[in-house]
């Protein structure tokens, strides 16, 4: 029996403890909260300073990475002012592969050699500043008949984005050179490739389907398209 009633003064002791710590607990919860409410400020200002400034403090960093700048300076004068009165009717474009070969200035010395993969293309036009007064006959009440010029080969061109160096040899330094010289040659080629692939005839075509309609749809009448016996220009390079 005496040892029953001591168990149940420890217990109610040990009661009386927890519940005593307990209020003290919560005597010293607002004296800490007001010990670290200085400390959060501080925290949530330095955090609102820094996002605010300190874009400004890192470009004042010697060390600190930076996007690169570009300062372009432009002097543009107008050299030229041509009149156009081209008419393009057709492009073709090419591919090709160079292999271009040039012998060595000593006959000891290998050949230098580049090998291009070459992308070009070429334009056919009818320049309608070569039509007279005379080339447009009317016949009857009905009839238009129009005298074109001959087609042309205005352009041709090595595409250079679509145009890459695939390897060069024996070159000696002379790299740019080697590929300089094989890239006028495949230009030359564009155009002989655009005249041997009917290029002109192309255009003569061309040039028949897209005025037909569009003089008849301005005179009313029927119109027939000719062309003056006249041998076409080389063309010019773009």
């Amino acid at each position: 029996m005496s040892v029953a009633y001591a168990s149940g003064w420890v217990l109610a002791g040990a009661i009386v403890s927890a519940g005593t710590s307990h209020r003290v607990a919560l005597l010293m919860l607002p004296r800490l909260l007001r010990r670290l409410l200085p400390l959060f400020l501080l925290v949530a200002l330095g955090v609102f300073l820094w996002r605010k400034i300190g874009p400004a403090l890192t470009g004042l960093n010697p060390l600190a990475a930076r996007e690169p700048q570009v300062t372009v300076t432009h002097n543009t004068v107008l050299t030229q002012v041509e009149a156009l009165g081209k008419l393009e009717l057709v492009r073709y474009r090419f591919k090709d592969v160079v292999e271009y070969k040039r012998s060595a200035k000593y006959p000891f010395l290998p050949d230098a050699k580049a090998a291009l993969i070459v992308g070009g293309e070429a334009v056919g036009c009818l320049d309608l500043r070569k039509i007279k007064p005379q080339d447009v006959t009317l016949e009857g009440d009905s009839v238009v008949r129009v005298l074109l010029p001959a087609p042309e080969l205005c352009t041709f061109q090595v595409d250079h984005s679509q145009s890459r160096v695939f390897s060069t040899e024996n070159t000696f330094f002379q790299d740019a050179q080697v590929v300089d010289e094989a890239y006028r040659y495949a230009e030359a080629q564009v155009r002989r490739s655009a005249l041997q692939s009917g290029i002109l005839a192309e255009t003569q075509r061309n040039a028949a389907q897209i005025l037909v309609p569009m003089l008849h749809t301005l005179t009313g009448r029927r119109v027939i398209i000719g062309q003056r016996l006249v041998a076409p220009g080389p063309g010019r390079k773009m």
